[in-house]
């Protein structure tokens, strides 16, 4: 089982638990999440494709009444 996260040029990044066959389809999945806004690494093992994700949150919004 790959890691869960790894540390890329001092960022931590979160696998998205999928295992890819093929380098296209891996780079497919990894365009859809960089319209999106995310950062993506794509890391080969063992013949096999990992995207490794991370999103840098901009805006909280914060719903309700604000406490007293």
């Amino acid at each position: 089982m790959p890691d869960t996260s790894k540390i890329i040029n001092g960022k931590k990044f979160m696998w998205d638990f999928v295992i890819y066959e093929s380098k296209k389809e891996a780079q497919e999945t990894m365009q859809k999440f960089k319209d999106n806004g995310f950062e993506v690494e794509l890391i080969e093992e063992e013949n096999k494709y990992l995207l490794y994700t991370r999103k840098v949150i901009t805006e909280i919004v914060v719903e309700g009444e604000a406490p007293i």
